[in-house]
């Protein structure tokens, strides 16, 4: 293979990046294109007035393979939460963690009457279970929905409603459970294994290093420039982009863009295209005392809305100026997305004081809401076998999206080093 052989890249998302940095990696000479100013695709930080807003309630899960193998998680300066959660409901909050992983609240959660002591059993036998499953044996197989999983595990409805409908509506942004119990096996098995936690300087830390990782191995990453189309060409012929009314011939292309513009540029009717998102707001109390949580989340037990309230700033103190208490809450369904702000902060406000009656939240001030209608493609059960093949366009253009994987950080990183897999064998 030649050392000028060029591979264009489409995207600067996660998966545009793992694929232009493994890409370069391998001696091609890579050019990635992204329209808008800045890396990281749906993964992206505000900061103002000393606030870190991230765009939407994004973690990274430490135990996800690909989040292992592509990033350098020590110099992401990791803030971490603690396990498990608190489960709100008005006058009322009880904490529920794993015991092996979080010793110090096992006597809350054993006296936590919100669930079961057999689906406290349960749920460690569970935890056994997808941690002793190979990579190879998620997402294969039959995929019932996660309610049905449960259920045939032999969970009570208490545990699912007040504990498991929260949190995975918080990772599934689906507080029905209807999405394929794969998800749920995955992120269970990857939240018995490690942590979940937001880099110090926002989520945005996470394509700034993968970018800067891909430029070290070679790859030009040149933002603001849009691609209008994509042609892959025969076997004899070089494939193109069209960047801003330029014709540019690669040897390959990798579509790392996000889903509906990659099935447009590529004609690839299996990528899906019908996602599910959430809005989510930001608040602050000045001189506030902190909410107590342990550096746990908060599970809305008694109603839907907010779904989850996050402690950020007791997670991670410098997402906000020193002496503020820093919070979000995440709302989930169209309702949400329809609703006016003031009238999801006045909903917020009313379930911190329900939650917390010696409280008062006169002093909850709204920074900021983000609307986020597409966060994920949707996932019931049966579609990760419909999702396309990295070489399912034609010509010499592959996908590089967790739309050929799963809706995740992993499945986007993954996607991306598969891609430059793909890349790499067929032109050498």
């Amino acid at each position: 293979m030649p050392d000028d052989t060029a591979v264009s890249v489409v995207g600067a998302g996660l998966a545009g990046l793992v694929a232009a940095r493994h890409l370069a990696g391998a001696g091609f000479d890579v050019t990635v294109y992204e329209e808008r100013e800045e890396v990281g695709g749906r993964v992206r930080t505000e900061r103002e007035d000393g606030y870190t807003f991230d765009r939407g309630f994004q973690v990274l899960f430490t135990a996800y393979p690909a989040v292992q193998r592509e990033l350098d998680l020590d110099a992401l300066n990791l803030r971490t939460f603690s396990p498990g959660a608190v489960i709100a409901r008005p006058g009322k909050r009880s904490v529920l963690s794993d015991p092996l992983r979080d010793p110090g609240s096992l006597t809350e959660s054993l006296r936590n009457d919100e669930v079961t002591l057999w689906d406290k059993a349960r749920t460690l036998a569970l935890r056994q279970h997808v941690t002793s499953r190979r990579e190879s044996e998620f997402f294969a197989g039959e995929e019932p929905s996660i309610r049905e999983y449960l259920e045939d595990w032999g969970f009570s409805d208490g545990y699912v409603e007040n504990f498991v409908a929260p949190f995975y509506g918080g990772i599934t942004l689906d507080r029905s459970l209807g999405t394929s119990k794969s998800v749920f096996e995955y992120t269970f098995r990857a939240l018995s294994r490690g942590r979940i936690g937001v880099p110090a300087a926002g989520m945005q830390a996470v394509p700034e290093q993968l970018a800067a990782k891909a430029r070290e191995a070679g790859a030009e990453i040149r933002l603001g420039e849009t691609v209008e189309a994509v042609e892959g060409a025969d076997e004899d012929e070089s494939a193109t982009v069209t960047v801003d009314g330029e014709e540019i011939d690669s040897e390959a292309v990798v579509v790392a863009a996000d889903p509906k513009a990659a099935r447009d540029l590529t004609g690839v009717e299996s990528i899906p295209t019908e996602g599910t998102g959430c809005v989510t707001q930001y608040y602050a109390i000045r001189g506030g005392a902190s909410l107590g949580t342990d550096r746990k989340l908060l599970l809305n037990a008694g109603d839907a809305t907010p779904n989850t309230v996050v402690p950020l700033s007791e997670v991670a103190p410098e997402y906000a100026p020193e002496n503020t208490v820093f919070l979000n809450a995440t709302f989930l369904g169209r309702n949400a997305q329809n609703a006016d702000e003031e009238t999801l902060f006045e909903r917020t406000r009313e379930e911190l004081s329900a939650w917390y009656p010696d409280r008062t939240f006169d002093g909850l001030r709204l920074l900021k809401t983000t609307r986020v209608p597409f966060a994920q493609f949707v996932q019931p059960p049966g579609i990760h076998e419909t999702l396309p093949d990295v070489d399912d366009p034609d010509g010499w253009v592959y996908l590089a999206g967790d739309y050929t994987e799963w809706s995740s950080i992993q499945g986007a990183m993954e996607s991306g080093r598969k891609a430059a897999r793909a890349v790499a064998e067929d032109l050498q």
